[in-house]
């Protein structure tokens, strides 16, 4: 059994994973100054650069296993292009367009927050966003300045870690003890074609089919939904016991369950109750879900013995309704996918109540969106400023000012601080924003430090 999972794990079906994506980072300015015969005193023609690539993720029905991000654990976008002379701006990187199954859930590194779910075909997120081109020296060319000798460098892209753990998308899900027959009753009422053997675990692998209702029960009903054959569970699965776990999350998505029997088992009753035990203690929302009972291959006892084992079961589960079938031979199996369409109907209806409710919630919200622009004081509120103590190599203490913000970080990360007309942009920056205002209050003097995102200056009183 350990060497299956293992081999499994490695080899097959993959729904869980974790990958870093990179953004692309925008292209630098460009500091050049027209230089042409006969024109004299060309001023500044330096082009802006272009902007860094973007990472997004897309949902692909065609995709059925995240396995190439397990092979492949960083994605990288490409970098934006340098601005040039003349005026002439670098190109923009294109953005990577990267495929997952639909059904992928975007989590946080630590699996606690859930950014994107993509459960439709065509839907996407973007992972992370490429930087922003770095302006040229003609942007910054004015009254004052009349001849810039600076210009922004690229900003670097986004780059993030981030889970991609796979929930299939299915109406209606098979669950059960392995053997119980739940691949042999796929292919009999769908299009899928799963491997078929006499033992144990024989699906390794969730498998879709899609039902067409009409021609299945042989009806006018146009109408079709997908199952998903989920490998067989055992009891302690929740612990990670046999294969079951590893898709235990796939029915999570589930609206209807169809709990296969074989009636060949000694205690038919014990093993209702360990399946759904089992989903109870994997997730208690997954026990409450609707569950249609098959008793599976009739085909093998006689009648009596049959109409006994659908009695003594009855008498246990009260409310569900329970189908003797045989997924060989068909017996049953038009009236179990009536039930089950018949109950989806349902399951739908209250989904789409329940969406449409969520979305009335989200529209009466009302939602701020701060915009801060490096070119006005309006992002002073974004800004947070701690004071430390630092030791320097001559031995003398100096305070340090952590400061912290968005706009003033990406204004630091953009700014070549060894350029003097480049850093004197930054320091004008902190005089318009007040935030040095707020550094005198809290007692700066000349020679202390200013720490910003990666980068440190010396502040200064006048």
């Amino acid at each position: 059994m350990q060497v299956l999972k293992i081999f499994y794990q490695k080899f097959m079906f993959c729904d869980h994973t974790k990958v870093k994506f990179i953004a692309g980072k925008g292209g630098n300015g460009c500091v050049s100054f027209r230089r042409e015969k006969f024109i004299a005193k060309g001023g500044p023609d330096g082009g802006d650069g272009g902007k860094g690539g973007n990472v997004i993720l897309i949902g692909d029905e065609n995709i059925t296993t995240l396995s190439d991000y397990r092979t492949f654990k960083r994605f990288q976008a490409s970098n934006g292009e340098g601005g040039k002379g003349k005026d002439m701006h670098g190109a923009n990187a294109e953005n990577l367009i990267l495929k997952v199954p639909v059904g992928t859930l975007i989590m946080s590194e630590d699996e606690k927050t859930i950014l994107a779910d993509l459960d439709e075909h065509g839907k996407s997120y973007i992972v992370v966003k490429g930087g922003d081109g770095g302006l040229g020296n003609a942007r910054f060319k004015n009254s004052v300045i009349q001849a810039p000798r600076f210009a922004e460098v690229g900003e670097e892209g986004e780059i993030i870690s981030v889970v991609l753990e796979l929930k299939l998308i299915a109406d209606v899900g098979l669950i059960g003890f392995p053997s119980a027959g739940k691949s042999t009753l796929i292919s009999k009422i769908s299009n899928a074609k799963p491997k078929i053997a006499a033992y144990h675990f024989t699906t390794l692998i969730p498998n879709l089919g899609i039902v067409d209702v009409g021609k299945t029960t042989k009806t006018n009903i146009k109408d079709s939904f997908v199952t998903a054959d989920i490998p067989g569970l055992i009891e302690e699965a929740h612990k990670g016991k046999g294969l079951g776990y590893e898709f235990l999350k796939h029915v999570a998505r589930t609206l209807v369950l169809i709990h296969v029997i074989d009636v060949n088992d000694k205690d038919i009753v014990k093993g209702y109750d360990t399946i759904n035990e089992e989903l109870r203690k994997y997730d208690p929302a997954i026990s409450k879900k609707p569950q249609i009972i098959a008793l599976n291959k009739t085909d093998t006892i006689d009648n009596e013995l049959e109409k006994m084992l659908e009695e003594e079961l009855q008498s246990h589960v009260k409310k569900a309704k329970i189908f003797s079938i045989s997924a060989v031979t068909g017996d049953g199996i038009k009236e179990l996918v009536l039930e089950v369409y018949k109950q989806l109907v349902k399951e739908r209806k209250k989904l789409a109540k329940t969406t449409a409710a969520a979305k009335e919630t989200i529209k009466k919200k009302d939602y701020t969106l701060f915009k801060p622009e490096l070119k006005t004081a309006s992002d002073r509120f974004d800004i947070v400023i701690e004071r430390t103590f630092i030791n320097i190599e001559t031995g003398q203490e100096h305070k340090q000012f952590n400061i912290k913000g968005k706009a003033i970080e990406k204004l630091i990360q953009m700014t070549n601080v060894k350029n003097i007309e480049g850093l004197e942009r930054v320091y004008k920056y902190i005089e318009s924003t007040k935030i040095k205002k707020e550094l005198l209050k809290m007692g700066a003097i000349d020679g202390d430090y200013l720490s910003i995102g990666k980068k440190m200056l010396i502040f200064r009183s006048m």
